[in-house]
């Protein structure tokens, strides 16, 4: 019997998910974490085949995350299931050691095949991340010039808690960094996108949220 652990801050969500994990020929015992905190705690008190894990909730919101995680138990398997556009942020998520990233927007039978290539041992990505991937190996610009995909994951963080009007005080105390390293990281960001402030920012990206998907 596999045991998936469902982390969600969201109830319709979770429901949502043992429905489909439900709906799944294997047998599966599921337990549910509302916080990234009492994820923690579960995985410290037992062993999980596969934790799903929203990357916006209480006690958690970044990469670190994942480190947590696999701090505790190595051996577990990790998906990303996330509202935030996996253009911009699955790559920085596999990279920082998860299995898979996928949308909560998509389909049902897409989120079906990548709860069973990640249970099998391999890692799920879309199609757009896949060819996004490939244009980084190949050396070929990104297609649709997306001026996010240049942000590094740090960058990418910051940017993040940034446009959700956080202070760069607070950015400092979550990602445990300097207030002037948060200072220059925000620069830095603003510049490589190419905008003047937080209000632009946050439109580009919305911008770009939603013709990430087109050709």
């Amino acid at each position: 019997m596999r045991k998936i652990l469902i982390a969600d801050d969201h109830s319709i969500v979770r429901l949502g998910t043992k429905q489909v994990l439900c709906s799944m020929p294997d047998a599966m015992l599921i337990t549910e974490a509302k916080t990234f905190d009492e994820a923690i705690f579960l995985i410290e008190g037992q062993s999980f085949d596969l934790l799903i894990l929203d990357i916006n909730m209480p006690g958690g919101n970044n990469r670190q995350m994942i480190d947590a995680v696999k701090l505790r138990q190595p051996g577990i398997r990790i998906l990303i299931f996330s509202a935030y556009d996996e253009i911009l942020y699955a790559l920085n998520y596999l990279q920082a050691g998860a299995d898979g990233y996928i949308e909560k927007n998509s389909p049902d039978e897409d989120f079906r095949t990548a709860i069973n290539t990640v249970l099998m041992g391999e890692k799920y990505i879309s199609r757009a991340v896949r060819e996004l991937l490939i244009g980084k190996f190949t050396g070929q610009q990104e297609h649709r010039n997306n001026p996010f995909t240049v942000l590094s994951p740090r960058e990418i963080e910051v940017m993040n808690l940034i446009t959700k009007g956080l202070p760069l005080i607070k950015i400092a105390e979550i990602l445990h960094l300097q207030l002037t390293t948060v200072s220059t990281y925000k620069t830095r960001i603003f510049e490589k996108v190419g905008v003047k402030n937080v209000i632009a920012l946050i439109e580009k990206a919305q911008m770009y949220k939603t013709t990430s998907h087109l050709a």
